[in-house]
């Protein structure tokens, strides 16, 4: 059987005796019942437990709305346009901000900038990228309840109406993407997101995709989203293709309770148990460095026998994601030592990328993973502990002889996006 994997803004194939196929598993089908623009019109028409957006922006002057930075999916030259008309339609003189949720990434490019969003928006509008690490630019509230300070972008905090627009998918430790997902640590200071992505944060038994019950992150989330008075958000779901398949608008809460149903029905994989998994962030823009792939890695955990191999696909045209990610995974030359030093760093002295390396590493202890990318060389790789693989045909080579010949194979060909239950 042919099976093929998003790689960037491609795909690469690789032939799998139907014997040795123990399943690919993919989200559910589903057809939005309208266009894109059509679900979108048609979410802000009918908000969740909210007035419509025109309303409130009617009573507000200063209205910041909180958006997506270059690494993520969000269709915003699709989105914001429409937002922002239905804000104006209730307030033509609102002075508007769009506040880009950078987190602790870096900034986007001007040629992101005009990717992402459009030249025309990018002409028009005001925006700016929140810096999780000028202190200047972010104001204290109250202590978050897993005891974590609460920084939040100032230009948020003082604004008469807070909109976030963003989108919903499994997410490999807060449960879910969207919602108060883009308050922290969209616009958090680098503080406050460093003591919520702790280690003990990250090993917490809740912390995994597809749950957001007892999970830490969630809660620390809905918390700083409170403090920040956010009323009122967009979000999207998007099918493989990226495109826009079902809507949820209004308040926080509510609209994010009835995106996440509806995106758990479609993306929750069967368990599964196989000797090799072959997954992907399910190309770009997910897949742009190493430091997000770890999102799919975490997800093929689930579907491969300890001992296995997982065989991971991304372009990694970014690199690696970030000099401290390196740093950490090659501290060392044990595995077991590098993630025995991270558990014993206390929260408040989580060094940047920490988590990501702890998943990573976690994954590496119990099973071997092989990077398929032109992105990164192969030196670099076997410094971290990884293999590479000029292509995928060649990774699965390799996978057989570690594991045999009548290794069983599972494909995730979107693993960033979705989750296996267990």
């Amino acid at each position: 059987m042919l099976v093929k994997v998003p790689y960037g803004h491609q795909v690469l194939e690789a032939d799998i005796p139907a014997e040795r196929l123990a399943g690919v598993l993919l989200p559910q089908t589903y057809h939005g019942e309208a266009p894109g623009t059509e679900l979108v019109e048609q979410a802000l028409a009918k908000p969740y437990g909210s007035p419509r957006l025109r309303d409130l922006a009617a009573r507000a002057q200063t209205i910041v709305v909180v958006t997506s930075d270059h690494t993520r999916p969000v269709p915003s030259a699709l989105t914001l346009p429409i937002l922002l008309r239905e804000i104006r339609s209730g307030n033509p003189n609102a002075a508007i901000t769009i506040l880009i949720a950078t987190g602790l990434h870096r900034a986007p490019t001007e040629a992101e900038m005009l990717a992402k969003f459009g030249p025309e928006l990018v002409a028009q509008e005001h925006f700016v990228a929140h810096d999780a690490q000028d202190e200047s630019s972010l104001v204290q509230l109250e202590e978050l309840p897993s005891g974590a300070p609460c920084f939040l972008n100032r230009l948020a905090v003082d604004a008469d109406l807070l909109v976030a627009e963003g989108f919903i998918e499994p997410h490999f430790f807060a449960g879910f993407s969207g919602g108060r997902k883009s308050i922290l640590p969209g616009i958090a200071g680098k503080d406050t997101i460093l003591v919520n992505h702790s280690a003990q944060f990250i090993d917490h038994v809740c912390t995994r995709a597809g749950n957001i019950e007892g999970n830490i992150f969630h809660r620390d989330m809905m918390a700083a989203s409170e403090q920040a008075k956010l009323q009122f958000i967009l979000n999207v779901t998007l099918d493989e293709a990226k495109n826009v398949i079902g809507a949820f608008a209004g308040n926080h809460r509510d609209a994010f309770a009835a995106g996440v149903q509806f995106v758990e029905n479609l993306t929750k994989l069967p368990s599964m148990q196989a000797d090799i998994a072959i997954t992907s962030n399910g190309g770009y823009p997910l897949d742009q460095n190493l430091y997000q792939a770890v999102k799919s890695i975490r997800t093929a955990e689930f579907a491969v026998k300890p001992g296995g191999v997982i065989i991971e696909v991304a372009a990694c045209q970014d690199g690696l994601g970030g000099d401290s990610f390196y740093r950490i995974l090659t501290s060392h030359t044990d595995r077991e030592k590098i993630l025995a030093n991270i558990r014993a760093t206390g929260a408040t002295d989580t060094p940047l990328d920490q988590w990501e390396a702890q998943v990573l590493l976690r994954a590496m202890c119990h099973y071997r993973i092989i990077l398929v990318t032109d992105g990164i060389d192969a030196a670099t790789l076997e410094k971290m502990g990884l293999e590479g693989a000029e292509s995928l045909e060649a990774a699965l080579s390799k996978a057989y002889g570690y594991m045999g010949e009548t290794a069983k194979v599972v494909v995730i060909p979107n693993g960033a996006g979705t989750y296996v239950a267990g």
